[in-house]
């Protein structure tokens, strides 16, 4: 694989979820983990269900598309419980998606949750994601490409930590814009 394989990394900016009802998502295009190429930006509702067409229009839209070799997302959902159809992101781009997580998953938890706020029917898009694998200190699940790729992506992109560089400026810019100044842990 190349080391300077384009990909896209996706992040939310904060919002109040008491307040605000749509949230901010960025998208940064990298060659590898190196070098910028562009942003994208949607805006979603907050515990919403348009996560996953907002993301698909953003990205076929762009005159990056042609480019990109992987799709990163920072976790599965975005904007509070608006969960991404991950199967559905990856058939309507042709583009492989890779979930990464700092940390495994509680996903009976957040199923939990789910049922309480009335969105039972996000959890199949939980089960629908895949399994979960453990990669040095993240995790990840994956869809449209094999594991080994899946790693190979990970370790080209993570340059400065264990997170993709384009997840992680992704959310640096998501912050700084929604607040006016990143801050804390990227």
């Amino acid at each position: 694989m190349k080391k300077e394989i384009r990909v896209l990394g996706i992040d939310d900016g904060p919002f109040d979820k008491f307040n605000d009802s749509e949230a901010l998502v960025v998208g940064t295009v990298y060659r590898g983990g190196s070098f910028i190429d562009g942003v994208l930006s949607c805006k979603v509702k907050v515990d919403g269900e348009d996560s996953t067409e907002k993301i698909i229009e953003m990205i076929n839209k762009s005159k990056f598309k042609p480019q990109i070799q992987a799709v990163l997302l920072d976790g599965i959902a975005v904007a509070g419980f608006n969960v991404v159809d991950v199967k559905e992101l990856n058939e309507k781009t042709n583009i492989p998606v890779i979930v990464v997580m700092r940390t495994y998953p509680e996903i009976d938890k957040m199923k939990d949750a789910l049922v309480k706020v009335g969105h039972k029917d996000k959890i199949k898009l939980l089960e629908n994601a895949g399994e979960i694998h453990k990669l040095d200190e993240i995790f990840i699940q994956y869809i449209g490409l094999s594991l080994k790729e899946a790693e190979e992506i990970i370790d080209i992109t993570s340059t400065h930590s264990l997170i993709p560089e384009p997840l992680r400026v992704a959310h640096l810019i998501a912050r700084g814009v929604v607040e006016g100044e990143s801050k804390g842990r990227a």
